[in-house]
């Protein structure tokens, strides 16, 4: 879309958005994708939402919907956008309209935040390529061209999409992100359909719903470095500089190791200088912080020392393994590959080397692995065998490449 004038652009918007809205209800889909801005901020800046939706005589419209239209520099889950993007809104939250992404992790977390919903129903093509023995992580050019046989030219995708106007090359670049993405989400679920999959992989892209990128503190605080071998009035401190550090960071727009990296933070905690001179002899704080925030760290740190923390416990680690376990876990990586490729689908569905370490040292502590290979539809296919396989119940042979599974 174009920029429209002052006092004109958040009802033109919405105006388009709205009769968006209403194709995506009528047909049941709608796609999109975003362009945005990560570098040098507090949080990535949403630039740019690319959306197709196909009418009632199966023509396809695409718009390019840009929430930075007013010329805003801000983060664009401004209340502005929130209202003007209702209707985007109020589809993305409708169990009935499947939201169809590419790789859309950022992009649907993107969108929670800026428009203040939830959103239900998503379809990511390269989740559910998968299911259909395409590698994972498969690109979007790569998906074209082996399900549709179609190429497209990219050249675009690291220019400024902060930048306003944008330039033609970048809206012809954001429009092929979507031109192809609703017919290329129908081939592939008919594909998955006809293989019986379609639910396996609607299942695997419900994970997406929930994808954000709002900063817990809490656990940022519990990951610091060396934080369990302060006392417990130095976690306290810890944790006030950790809530001073995000403040510092959203007001200033700027990453937060910018502001204050962790080593240095941990280690202001477990020095607890009173004065901004003793602060500056600690290795690591950045002086642009010291002069504008000196004061603000000193009472961080003072508060910190008057806090009731409860001092965070080592816990019980998770068992480690073992030399004895390196051939076990080949042996499981084996089964786990043969079986994947027998139901064509990409082996990275099934399991991690992470996922098979923990079921293997699981099995020899006792303490079953709550991992998602022996969960659901994996387990089924092959979790169960995997058990079985590490108790002795079954063994494998090698005949003529293939892997064969036998009962002992």
């Amino acid at each position: 879309m174009s920029s429209p004038s002052a006092g004109t652009g958040e009802n033109r918007s919405a105006t388009i958005l709205a009769e968006l809205a209403e194709l995506a209800r009528t047909d049941g889909r709608i796609a999109l994708d975003t362009e945005f801005m990560g570098e040098r901020r507090y949080r990535t800046l949403l630039c740019l939402i690319q959306i197709a939706v196909t009418d009632a005589e199966g023509n396809q419209r695409i718009e390019l919907v840009d929430p930075l239209e007013d010329g805003a520099t801000g983060t664009s889950s401004r209340p502005a956008f929130v209202q003007w993007g209702a209707p985007l809104a109020d589809v993305l939250r409708d169990p009935a309209v499947e939201v169809v992404v590419h790789a859309g992790r950022q992009d649907i977390a993107l969108l929670r935040r800026a428009l203040a919903c939830e959103v239900q129903a998503v379809f990511d093509t390269q989740v559910a390529a998968g299911f259909m023995g395409m590698p994972a992580q498969c690109s979007y050019e790569t998906l074209l061209n082996q399900v549709l046989g179609m190429r497209v030219a990219k050249s675009a995708s690291f220019t400024r999409w902060d930048a306003r106007p944008l330039t033609e090359e970048q809206r012809s670049y954001a429009r092929e992100d979507v031109e192809h993405l609703v017919e290329l989400a129908g081939e592939i679920e008919r594909r998955l359909a006809k293989l019986g999959r379609l639910e396996w992989a609607r299942e695997e892209c419900q994970f997406l719903e929930q994808a954000s990128d709002e900063r817990d503190l809490d656990v940022i605080f519990e990951r610091l470095p060396r934080i369990r071998g302060l006392s417990a009035q130095g976690q306290g401190v810890a944790r006030e500089l950790v809530q001073w550090r995000e403040r510092t960071a959203s007001e200033r727009d700027r990453p937060v190791q910018s502001v204050l990296g962790d080593n240095a933070l941990v280690e202001i905690a477990k020095r607890q200088p009173t004065s901004a001179r003793k602060l500056e002899e600690i290795r690591g704080v950045p002086q642009g912080s010291l002069r504008r925030g000196a004061d603000q760290v000193l009472l961080a740190i003072e508060r910190g020392r008057d806090r009731d923390q409860q001092p965070l416990k080592g816990g019980a680690r998770p068992a480690l393994p073992q030399p004895e376990d390196t051939p076990l876990i080949a042996l499981s990586e084996a089964l786990v590959r043969a079986r994947a490729r027998e139901a064509d689908l990409a082996y990275e569905l099934l399991a991690a080397r992470a996922d098979l370490q923990a079921i293997v040292v699981g099995e020899r502590t006792g303490q079953r692995a709550d991992v998602r290979t022996l969960r659901g539809w994996r387990r089924e296919l092959v979790g169960e065998e995997l058990l079985d396989l590490l108790h002795g119940r079954v063994s494998l042979s090698v005949r003529k490449s293939a892997i064969y599974v036998a009962p002992e």
